[in-house]
């Protein structure tokens, strides 16, 4: 059985700040947008607080002006490129607070949000969209910035509470997504894998250094493997295109796109939850959606 193609699969990547939708599951939802699959991806914050990490543009003038402005139409272009749609939750970077003792962080910003108050309106574009699946980030943020583990917060209260009509009400007409990812990073699999392609190209790897710090560590599950190679020159556009925070000469684009396909071929995700069946290893987010979208009526009434 196959979903009704006048029902499109719908799927939600939300993140914590302009150019984290280029940087983890680009190229997914790139291939998904080429399949007819309607994906949006919703940004908790403005990054307003983000250092600028491209050389070339710190001396810049505009960025020093309006850092926020910048950002956003960086992340328009993005948006374009990757061709989904997009929303702001409108919440206020917290910046990465370092130092020792490390500073409170600032007022007002997401990460100080109460839950509530930050997931009801994930909910209510939730419930406008109707994903039938969202990517989100584990519980440790992938790495921990305050809001990215935020952004893992009110991602799971967005997902368990947009189906329940009891709970936040006025937001909408209750939606359930069905399944719900966690981002992969780069796994010590994929480093490793990365720095002997090199390696064995006669180049030089900036993935050693990487690999010491990281290591031994334990990789988070892998349960889904998306190939999506073919998007890897879309993936970079996109990434490219926040070009405050992206250094085109840097570590991303050590390794050659041919070389990544040859080794890495694919995006890797973590099930965090599923409301239909599942046999893992999946290579597909909408794997046990599409063989029962009669019943789900394509999904999102459980």
């Amino acid at each position: 059985m196959t979903a009704d193609p006048d029902q499109p699969l719908r799927l939600m990547a939300v993140h914590a700040h302009p150019d984290d939708e280029s940087s983890k599951g680009a190229a997914s939802m790139a291939r998904y947008v080429a399949e007819g699959v309607e994906v949006m991806v919703v940004t908790c914050t403005g990054g307003e607080r983000g250092d600028i990490l491209n050389p070339a543009m710190q001396d810049n003038p505009e960025v020093l002006r309006d850092m926020p402005e910048v950002r956003r139409r960086e992340m328009a272009d993005a948006v374009r490129i990757l061709g989904v749609k997009h929303e702001w939750l409108g919440f206020v970077d917290s910046g990465l607070p370092e130092g020792d003792p490390v500073p409170p962080l600032p007022e007002g910003c997401f990460a100080l949000e109460p839950l509530e108050v930050a997931a009801e309106p994930l909910v209510r574009v939730v419930r406008s969209f109707r994903p039938h699946v969202m990517t989100t980030y584990d519980e440790n943020g992938g790495y921990p910035h305050p809001d990215h583990i935020m952004t893992h917060r009110v991602s799971v209260e967005a997902y368990h509470a947009a189906g329940d009509p009891d709970r936040y009400p006025g937001t909408g007409q209750p939606w359930q997504p069905l399944k719900l990812y966690y981002n992969g990073g780069f796994s010590h699999d994929r480093l490793t894998a990365l720095h002997e392609g090199m390696l064995e190209s006669g180049l030089e790897s900036p993935f050693q250094e990487w690999l010491e710090r990281r290591g031994d560590r334990p990789d988070r599950p892998v349960h889904c493997r998306v190939r999506c190679a073919d998007f890897f020159e879309v993936r970079d556009r996109a990434l490219l295109a926040h070009r405050t925070q992206i250094d085109p000469n840097g570590w991303f684009f050590a390794a050659s796109r041919e070389l990544q396909a040859k080794v890495w071929p694919t995006e890797d995700f973590e099930l965090a939850h599923s409301f239909v069946p599942v046999e893992l290893p999946e290579d597909d987010l909408f794997a046990g959606i599409r063989q029962n979208a009669e019943a789900f009526g394509a999904g999102g009434s459980k």
